[in-house]
């Protein structure tokens, strides 16, 4: 049987009891076996992170989110508002995928990738280590009277703070407006960039006050993710969840004497450990974050009183009830199924999608003119073509048909990069090859002897009889 407290469920645990104030929480850390292999995973992501604005592949920015611009760069692949179709298609695989983990594993996103977690665990948690000491120094310090010392670590902490909290922002400005851009900003004079200082000097106070004062409560109260967790867990997805079976009921642990109770010795010690505060073992709750902490510090007991590991573990509902394995339920295979599909068709469309966005259209107002002279038929046309690879173009277009002409009235034969070419021209095509009222007809648009789109139009003229 549980031991849980009643209002486990109604009580956050950054509250007092009275719920007046924050309790602000001083997490110990343990560095166990799942601890090393978080911080090496987080320190891969820190460097991507850090690094993916200044690395270049195929003349681009790794990554770019240029919103001003309705530029987008994934993997030296350029995207324009042109292509938001993809965009919403890859934003609704993203949401599939990340519905399908959670059902599956959980919040483990959060404990192991999620930016605010990495930041706070593994840079600014650190850091306030260092300078104040372990929890109880750290506890000791916040509640003890303003001394010089007091002054002097608070001080230097919070100088530290405001210095990786301002780098934070410079690198998040790379991806919204990219690295050349914010080199300019930083080695030009300021009034010249004002508008891009003062958006470096809000994102660092925003990023300064998540990381020193909001803390957790970014993760227990702002990220609707873990509100959505709770919608989307069963009883068969594997989550950071506490062996109530083997570990009730709780006593403290004799040494040498028979273990006639539960494996739990009531330590406390995965509370200690909890970033978000909470008590793991008063079962799932919305506050966990899944960062395998108290996995780490119970394993660390249980070695010690020599019980067996993973009292605390990555364990589902029905393995701790009813000690069945993990077995794959018909949600899990219906949101494979739609990521498959969804997979499958921005696959398709990333591989078939054109260098050249092209759009002709008849021209407004006109059907077709009939030439006596040469017994020729003409339509005339308005093109658009938006240049959406990373270089300027020279180009050509070229009928399909092995009779079809091209009469310009507005041309031109280069497009810069990310620029827009509007042509206007006839085709012209003999009276004798027109069979029907309305004939498909085709072009390719070539560049350095490469096709780089297909487009076709509806040539209108009366049949050849």
């Amino acid at each position: 049987m549980s031991q849980r407290p009643a209002h486990f469920r109604t009580q956050l645990s950054t509250l007092t009891d009275d719920g007046t104030k924050r309790k602000w929480l001083y997490p110990r850390v343990e560095k166990g076996k799942l601890y090393r292999y978080r911080s090496r995973l987080s320190y891969f992501f820190l460097t991507l992170l850090f690094a993916a604005p200044f690395i270049r592949l195929n003349g681009e920015q790794l990554i770019l989110l240029n919103v001003l611009e309705r530029k987008f760069v994934f993997f030296g692949v350029i995207f324009w508002p042109q292509d938001f179709y993809l965009f919403v298609l890859a934003l609704l695989t993203f949401i599939v995928f990340v519905v399908l983990f959670t059902v599956v594993f959980g919040r483990v996103f959060c404990g192991w990738a999620c930016p605010q977690t990495i930041f706070l665990e593994m840079v600014f948690r650190k850091i306030e280590i260092w300078i104040e000491g372990d929890q109880f120094k750290r506890k000791k310090l916040d509640e003890g009277p303003l001394t010089s010392e007091k002054i002097f670590k608070k001080g230097f902490k919070h100088i530290i703070y405001l210095s990786i909290s301002f780098l934070i922002a410079n690198v998040f400005l790379a991806y919204i407006i990219s690295s050349a851009a914010l080199i300019k900003i930083i080695t030009e004079p300021v009034f010249l960039h004002l508008s891009g200082f003062i958006s470096i000097c809000i994102f660092t106070i925003v990023f300064y006050l998540v990381f020193s004062r909001m803390r957790e409560l970014v993760c227990t109260v702002v990220c609707p993710y873990g509100r959505l967790q709770g919608v989307l867990l069963d009883n068969q997805s594997i989550i950071v969840a506490y062996d109530y079976e083997r570990g009730e009921p709780r006593s403290k642990r004799i040494k040498d004497a028979e273990n006639i109770k539960g494996d739990c010795i009531d330590c406390k010690l995965c509370v200690d450990v909890c970033p978000t505060g909470i008590d793991i073992r008063n079962g799932t709750q919305m506050e966990c974050v899944n960062c395998t902490a108290c996995i780490d510090a119970c394993d660390m007991v249980m070695e010690k009183v020599s019980r067996p590991i993973r009292l605390i573990g990555f364990k589902s509902e029905d393995e701790i009830r009813d000690k069945k394995g993990f077995k794959l339920n018909k949600r899990v295979y219906a949101y494979s199924a739609v990521l498959i599909v969804l997979m499958s068709a921005l696959s398709y469309l990333l591989m078939t999608r054109s260098e050249i966005k092209t759009t002709i259209l008849r021209a407004n107002g006109t059907l077709y003119q009939t030439r006596e002279e040469d017994q020729t038929v003409s339509n005339l046309y308005n093109t658009e073509l938006i240049n959406k690879t990373s270089k300027g173009l020279k180009f050509h277009i070229i009928p399909d048909h092995p009779r079809a002409k091209i009469q310009y009235i507005q041309t031109q034969d280069s497009i810069a990069y990310g620029g827009v070419a509007k042509l206007t021209f006839f085709v012209i095509l003999p009276q004798s090859e027109i069979k029907k009222y309305k004939t498909e007809i085709s072009f390719r648009l070539v560049s350095g002897g490469k096709t780089l789109d297909l487009f076709e139009t509806t040539f209108i003229a009366p049949p050849n009889h």
